[in-house]
């Protein structure tokens, strides 16, 4: 299987989001100064954020990984949320901070956070790299935010077209007056 030829026009720069992500880990410093988080990454699409997001932590932190699909490979959600694999520690009791790619519907984060709550977290925050609020069709809380976007495709910075083009460094939008 080949990657899809898109042309890309650069909506957030490697330098933006590297940025940004010392500012949320400021915040986030500051929010649990003396106490320890327990960081779960929403994979696959979390991970260059979540690692860029926690290498400018200084409090105590801990980490897993769950995996969550809703999309498939189309570039719209279907509306049913799939766990795909759990965590492989418990949360009971502990400060909790999902790191999600991109809330779009709001309705995986919304699945998510009704199953993590089961399990007793101390507190459980929502930090997500990009907000596209104007999808929205479930309000969920998000308290950090690294930015807020329009209805627009993106890929790249783990977030992908179809699984392909994660690994590019900045986050882009496919530029529709350039496709065939």
């Amino acid at each position: 299987m080949k990657a899809p030829k898109r042309k890309l026009k650069v909506l957030i720069s490697e330098e933006q989001l590297q940025q940004r992500c010392r500012e949320l880990a400021a915040q986030i410093n500051e929010d649990f100064a003396g106490d320890s988080v327990h960081i779960i990454g929403v994979l696959k699409g979390s991970f260059m954020f979540l690692s860029d997001l926690v290498k400018h932590l200084t409090i105590d932190v801990s980490i897993d990984f769950l995996g969550l699909s809703s999309y498939g490979t189309s570039q719209e959600t279907s509306g049913v949320v799939r766990m795909t694999s759990d965590l492989a520690l418990p949360i009971k009791g502990r400060n909790v901070i999902i790191v999600e790619d991109i809330i779009d519907t709001g309705l995986t984060m919304k699945y998510l956070l009704e199953n993590l709550r089961t399990r007793m977290p101390a507190d459980i925050k929502v930090c997500t790299l990009l907000s596209k609020p104007a999808n929205t069709r479930e309000d969920v809380p998000l308290d950090y935010v690294g930015f807020t976007i329009g209805d627009e495709f993106v890929i790249g910075y783990g977030l992908d077209d179809a699984e392909f083009s994660r690994n590019i460094p900045y986050i882009g939008v496919v530029d529709l007056e350039d496709e065939d």
